[in-house]
């Protein structure tokens, strides 16, 4: 009579029964961690370039009628921050050239509620501000 190789193996191989699927559950949590820090970044990195394009084309329209009506500017900067989502932080006017800061809130999945913040200056060329 042949002994099938469980009992051959003793107590030792009765202990190591389901060790892959402790392995596989190890596995795939160390994967939804790696992606779940990839999705964060990433959200992050994407609140961050919306909140520096809202600065930039603040900047840009309140320098394009800043030396023509300097009292617009910085609501102009506003009403394109708005229109882009994101809030006015602060305009100032300087010769001509505009510095705008703005801010952009996001949600971080599993992190909650979070802030992007970005600032540009726009002006006409060789003015110093």
């Amino acid at each position: 009579m042949r002994r099938s190789r469980t009992f051959e193996k003793g107590a030792r191989g009765l202990r190591e029964r389901g060790s892959a699927t402790i392995w596989t559950i190890a596995l795939m949590t160390g994967v939804w961690a790696v992606a779940m820090a990839v999705v964060l970044v990433g959200v992050a990195r994407v609140a961050r370039h919306r909140a520096q394009s809202a600065a930039d084309l603040g900047a840009l329209g309140a320098a394009r009628i800043a030396l023509a009506a300097p009292d617009e500017a910085c609501a102009r900067a506003e009403a394109i921050a708005t229109a882009n989502r994101a809030s006015l932080r602060s305009c100032s006017l300087s010769d001509g050239v505009a510095e705008v800061a703005v801010t952009v809130r996001f949600a971080v999945p599993l992190l909650g509620p979070a802030t992007a913040a970005a600032s540009a200056r726009a002006g006409p060329v060789g003015a110093v501000a």
